[in-house]
């Protein structure tokens, strides 16, 4: 039996970078990791690399292409013919992308000397973990001193349409569709159905988007995203809140929605419906049980601040202990743990991790919204500012959005950024530093930000937080 200081189950942005930051740090390592792609090959990089987020950002990128090209290119002087869209040839494109990367992963590791077992992982002791290759008919035991879940997480299925990747398809058959569906059908609002719905939408399909809550996103500033709806439903998503599906059968390829709104039955028909009502902890082949690692009453593994699971030696990170379900908040964590197994002091400021839904125009943010500053009962100012007041969003044709930020009353500290705009998910980092350094809004307006940008936006937001604000 092979033994390791450190076994890291998952490789996808939590279970590598884990991997890698232990081996840095000079232990020995293994990596278990049971991804099979469409062509049965095993591939590293999970979820986020090969079904999630590279994948739908080179399709998105893609149907942006098509947007400009249909939509802005005439006011640049560009004149286009006939235009033809050829998706079979974006996903081969998108499938480049994600052999590139994930062949980079598989680099990265045999780079720090980390052994990749391929194969499911169950626990067979508290520091014993079985992998099991179907493919390849073997089976192997490795110990490990210490052990890190990574598992990720999986979409969650819903009864009552149940997913066959032709009519009914859920995130990753919504990737790789080789033609638009001329009516398309998403249950869910969320990050991976507006995602899905631009992408389709820029490519010729009507997209009607079924969501069962009353408010649009949530779980972001609500000036933001009653902003951001506009644009979305101006843009052609048909956006239905307070839709409560009730039954979805399939017949003569066509999928028939039912669902209830405003207390009224109504039925949708469309091509394809994709289902997008989020993902769940991916624990079931692990025998957690067998350990006695808690989980919670969602599946989630349980965790104290450290990423301790109920067991000493077993850690867990990623989407498999819940929270946001993000690529680099799963990555930081394990940078995290593999630096605490090292003796070193580790810590990670949930509060300002960034999210960003890659719409165009794209929304993004960290921190507090303001409505959960009214529920804590937080003093606050706020200061806004429109792209359309940007010199660069003018010369790029992209004046949609804006800028917020949230600072509190008492002191000037910056407690929340927000915006909705153009390449909002590479401003937000400005955001992030400012909130983790507890800056004011005072430092950030008296940071000089180069002209014309779009950065210029942060700027004027935060002097906007005391109303002087230069260009609006």
């Amino acid at each position: 039996m092979k033994e390791y200081d450190v076994v890291v189950i998952g490789a996808g942005p939590a279970g590598y970078v884990c991997a890698i930051r232990c081996a840095q740090l000079g232990m020995k390592v293994a990596c278990i990791d049971e991804w099979v792609n469409s062509k049965g090959k095993s591939t590293l990089g999970g979820t986020c690399l090969n079904v999630g987020c590279i994948p739908s950002k080179a399709l998105l990128d893609s149907s942006h292409h098509v947007h400009f090209l249909h939509e802005q290119a005439k006011e640049h002087g560009i004149k286009i013919g006939n235009l033809e869209i050829d998706v079979p040839t974006m996903q081969k494109r998108k499938d480049k992308v994600v052999q590139v990367l994930t062949g980079g992963v598989a680099s990265l590791l045999k780079k720090n000397k980390v052994d990749v077992h391929i194969g499911t992982a169950s626990f067979s002791s508290h520091n014993v973990v079985s992998v099991k290759n179907n493919s390849m008919g073997t089976s192997e035991e490795i110990r490990g001193e210490h052990i890190v879940i990574a598992s990720g997480s999986i979409p969650i299925d819903i009864p009552i349409a149940n997913v066959d990747q032709k009519t009914i398809l859920d995130s990753t058959g919504a990737l790789s569709l080789q033609n638009a569906p001329k009516r398309l059908g998403i249950i869910g609002a969320g990050v991976i159905g507006l995602e899905m719905g631009s992408v389709w939408k820029r490519l010729g399909s009507e997209v009607i988007i079924l969501e069962a809550i009353a408010e649009f996103l949530p779980i972001a500033d609500s000036t933001i995203t009653k902003e951001a709806k506009k644009i979305l439903t101006k843009q052609g998503l048909d956006i239905r809140l307070s839709s409560l599906v009730k039954d979805v059968s399939v017949s003569n390829d066509k999928v028939l929605v039912k669902y209830e709104s405003g207390g009224e039955e109504k039925s949708l028909e469309v091509d394809k419906l994709i289902v997008a009502v989020g993902r769940k902890a991916n624990t079931t082949s692990l025998n957690l049980e067998l350990v006695n690692v808690e989980t919670d009453e969602k599946g989630y593994v349980k965790t104290d601040e450290h990423w301790q699971t109920s067991v000493k030696n077993i850690y867990a990170i990623g989407d498999v202990i819940g929270g946001p379900m993000l690529a680099h908040k799963g990555s930081e964590e394990g940078i995290a743990v593999a630096e605490l197994l090292d003796g070193q002091h580790a810590v990670m400021n949930h509060d300002n991790v960034p999210w960003v839904i890659y719409t165009w125009p794209e929304i993004a943010w960290a921190g507090k919204t303001e409505q959960e500053c009214k529920e804590s009962n937080i003093k606050y100012k706020v200061g806004t500012f429109p792209y359309m007041a940007l010199g660069r969003a003018r010369a790029m044709g992209d004046t949609e959005g804006m800028f917020k930020i949230i600072s509190d009353e008492a002191n000037d500290q910056i407690l929340g950024v927000h915006i909705l705009g153009a390449i909002a998910s590479e401003l937000i980092s400005e955001a992030v530093v400012a909130l983790e350094s507890e800056l004011s809004s005072e430092d950030l307006a008296r940071t000089i930000h180069a002209h014309p940008s779009l950065a210029e936006g942060l700027h004027e937001a935060a002097l906007a937080v005391d109303e002087r604000a230069i260009h609006i």
